[in-house]
Order: C-alpha cells, then structure tokens, then sequence
C-alpha cells in the first residue's frame, strides 16, 4: 500500500502536521505502508510566512505551490490513498481535490483539526484571506472516502456531508518525544502558556489575574511563541518556540493554562496545549470549551474555569499549596498515556487506511 500525504506545510514544522501524523509515519513503515509527502509551501516561505509584508516574494510562493499541486495530478496512479491536510491548496476552489476524487477515482482521506470552515487569518496574511475558499471544506468532505477529525465539534460538522466519518485526536509521543515528567519541588513556581500569536488573544482573559497575583506570591509566567507578546507583567518571562529545546522549556512550568473563548472557532480546537502539559506531568488549567473538558478532569488532574474568579481561585490554590500541585501531576500523565498518546490511537490511526 503507498500513501501520498498532501499538506500545507514542510515537515516538521507546524503542530498540526507533527501531532496529527507524522509522529505514526514510522509506525506505517512496520504496518507495511509506504508514504510520501508533498507541502504546498517550502522551508523557506514558511519562515516569512507570519511576517508582515512580503506580499510578492508570498505570492510567488503560492502561484508556484499551485503549479506543483497541478503537476502532482498526473502522478497520482501510483497511490492507493491520498491524505489530505485541511486543504490540497490554501487559495481558490478546491481543484485538486475535485479532479482527485470525482476523474480520477482516488481515495481521499481528508484530515482537519480546526474549524477551518469559519473565516480565521493573520494579520500579516489578511490580503491573501479574500482568496481563501472556506466554503471548500463541506466540498471536500462530501468528495472523501473518508473524514478524520480531531474533535467531536469537527465530527459533527463532517457528518452532515458524509457519514464515513473518523474520531482522529491529537496525540502526544510519549514514549519518544513527551517522555519525561516535571520535578514539581522547585523553588519557584512557573506558571506557562505556549502556542502561536494567532492564539495569544485568549490570554487577555487571564492577563489581569495574573497582574493581581504578582502582588501577593513570587511566581514566574513563561510564554513560549514565535512572537513576545507585549505585557508588563513583571514576572513575565518569554522564550522563543524551538522545536529542539520544546520539551526541556516546557519543563519549566509547573502549572500550564490554556484559557479559550467560546466561540465557534474555539470550539474547534483540540486541547493540543493542555495534552502537552500534561504529558509532562503538568497540571492544566483550562476553559470548558470544546474537547478541554473531555480532556481535562477538573480537580483530579487540572482545573476547568469559566468565569474570573474560578482562574483565579485555581492558579492562587496550586502557586500557595504545593501538595495540591503534586496530587494533580500524578494523574496527569496517566490520561494522556490511556487517551491521548500516540500508542493509545495506534489502531485507530491505521484504520483510517483500510
């Protein structure tokens, strides 16, 4: 069997590609599946592609993208499926996939873990936003031989276009990636948050929270992104996301937050921060929206708060009580490793191609 793996972006670089599949590509190796990957955009583009400007060097990036994707067509004979990573193409209708799956008869297994229906870009790439063809997804379900979604939110959305659809989570490596647990006896405590610039908005909530604790306890809040963020926090701490050094910064916290809105967009996401605290024996502090209360148990392995002063209550209750901290790290790995680890959904992954 030979799996051809369409994504937008080069390998290594973007959470959802890593989490989603390639950590299984050694494990389709074993299975007897052999795989290729073809991203849209190249090592280089990706490196300017959240910075402002650069509209001609981008758009030559995406014209030459939508040549390849063109050229792959008469190469697709070869492959018994095609999976497919939000969308075969970022700009215009969904060509490829429509050629694909109605001409050429080819199996498409179509992977998406947000909400990517729903209008949602970058300041940075808001002129490229008008070519964006959100209404292609409900296309590009009906068209697949399957569906495999991160949550339930993105599986009901799936379900009104086609009924072969797959609960297909996150998952963490814990074996060789997320495979060491946090020594919560420090000195300090550091409370983390990590993730994009795109997703930093959701911190205004806690923000003010955190400027009220400092007052009272010596604590230190780490932000780990591609961008520093502009708060005057004075415990305020930030380090650059580098995929050597992601583990050992994550580390350093002791408690991980993840607060969301709830919208629509939200709902759509897949609790990807707090599955990586907790693999790290971290306990997780996160807002009842989407799949973070399936992921989350509130007071046995982190804490789920809606309003202010339930964050507040939470993160004064682990920065003043250490036990409390210990209780919930016990139980945190153990979650991910029988739910969320990439061993767990082994199985499951691999059906996909069947």
């Amino acid at each position: 069997m030979k799996v051809l793996f369409i994504v937008p972006y080069p390998l290594g670089k973007a959470p959802s590609q890593r989490f989603r599949f390639e950590q299984y590509f050694g494990i389709l190796e074993k299975a007897g599946i052999t795989y290729e990957v073809k991203p849209f955009l190249s090592e280089s583009i990706w490196g300017i592609l959240y910075l402002p400007g650069r509209f001609m060097r981008k758009g030559m990036a995406i014209l030459g993208g939508l040549l390849r994707r063109f050229f792959l067509l008469f190469r697709l004979s070869k492959y018994d499926y095609l999976f497919i990573h939000r969308e075969a193409t970022p700009i215009g209708p969904p060509f490829f996939e429509f050629i694909a799956a109605k001409i050429l008869r080819k199996k498409i297994i179509y992977d998406f873990d947000d909400a990517i229906w729903i209008p949602n870009y970058s300041e940075a790439n808001s002129l490229f936003s008008i070519l964006k063809g959100y209404p292609n997804v409900k296309f590009i379900c009906r068209w697949a031989y399957k569906v495999s979604c991160g949550n339930e939110y993105l599986c009901n959305y799936a379900l009104q276009y086609n009924t072969r659809v797959f609960y297909n989570p996150t998952t963490i490596d814990t074996q060789h990636l997320h495979n060491q647990v946090k020594d919560q006896n420090t000195s300090k405590v550091v409370i983390g948050w990590t993730g994009s610039h795109s997703t930093i908005r959701y911190m205004e909530e806690v923000i003010p929270i955190l400027a009220e604790l400092e007052q009272k306890y010596d604590f230190e809040f780490l932000v780990i992104s591609d961008l520093k963020p502009e708060y005057t926090l004075k415990s305020l701490r930030y380090i650059k996301w580098n995929k050597s050094t992601e583990i050992n910064d994550l580390l350093r916290m002791n408690i991980g937050i993840m607060p969301l809105r709830d919208d629509k967009w939200a709902q759509g996401k897949c609790g990807f921060k707090a599955l990586q605290y907790m693999a790290l024996g971290i306990p997780a502090i996160v807002s009842p929206v989407g799949v973070n209360t399936r992921i989350v148990d509130d007071n046995v392995n982190g804490f789920i708060c809606a309003e202010s002063k339930q964050w507040k209550a939470a993160i004064e209750k682990l920065l003043a009580h250490p036990e409390e901290r210990f209780r919930l790290a016990l139980n945190t790995r153990k979650k991910i490793e029988e739910a969320y680890s990439v061993s767990s959904n082994t199985d499951n992954f691999i059906r996909l191609f069947s």
